[in-house]
């Protein structure tokens, strides 16, 4: 026998390493094909009006489509709200899908996303229409107040008043009436937009004079 001869490696039994990954990889498309055709049938379900189908499917696929609208919206209480919408939809329009389009996942999913982005734009718009009254007519309003108050009522008892209101009113006007800060000065204080600021300052004056009870 020659020394120099290297042995040949035994050959090995059993699938191969990348044989048992091909298997697992089929094993999970079959695994998804399969619960895709359950939505599927759920859904149908659905469509009859079967609440206990709706329960199923709402369990199968809320987790999936809560993560959807609130990776969109960032906010928990905004996206549950969400959530439920989109379910409700999917209960008022389960006849109408179509599974040549994609899957009952998909619609969803597409549906959910729709919701999240139309949300946003209506929060967007409330608040852009807050800050606009806020700089124009609370401010106005708040100058007028205050100097009611101030007319009317000495400075321990303005404290006094004070002491009644909310946090975030008392600090807005505490900082304005002994600061003596101007509002866009206690804005950039309170690291807070000039419009909300005016409206902490307006309602916390709107309920000192009720605290009060300034005469005319």
């Amino acid at each position: 026998m020659d020394p120099q001869a290297v042995p040949a490696e035994p050959a090995r039994s059993g699938p191969t390493v990348d044989a048992a990954g091909d298997a697992a990889q089929a094993q999970q498309r079959a695994q998804r094909a399969q619960e895709a055709a359950r939505l599927v049938t759920l859904l149908h379900e659905v469509a009859a009006g079967d609440a206990d189908a709706f329960a199923r499917l709402y369990d199968a696929t809320s987790t999936r489509t809560f993560g959807v609208v609130w990776r969109v919206l960032r906010s928990s209480d905004h996206a549950a709200e969400v959530t439920q919408e989109v379910y409700t939809e999917v209960w008022r329009q389960a006849a109408r899908f179509d599974a040549s389009k994609g899957s009952v996942s998909a619609w969803i999913t597409t549906m959910a996303h729709r919701r999240a982005i139309d949300r946003v734009r209506a929060v967007t718009s409330e608040v852009a229409r807050d800050e606009h009254y806020a700089l124009t007519e609370v401010g106005r309003e708040v100058d007028h107040v205050w100097e009611d108050v101030s007319e009317h009522l000495d400075a321990e008892r303005v404290r006094d008043g004070l002491a009644r209101l909310s946090a975030v009113q008392r600090e807005a006007l505490t900082l304005a009436y002994f600061g003596g800060l101007t509002q866009s000065q206690v804005a950039e204080r309170l690291r807070l937009p000039l419009g909300t600021v005016k409206t902490r300052m307006r309602d916390g004056l709107a309920s000192l004079r009720k605290v009060l009870v300034v005469e005319p």
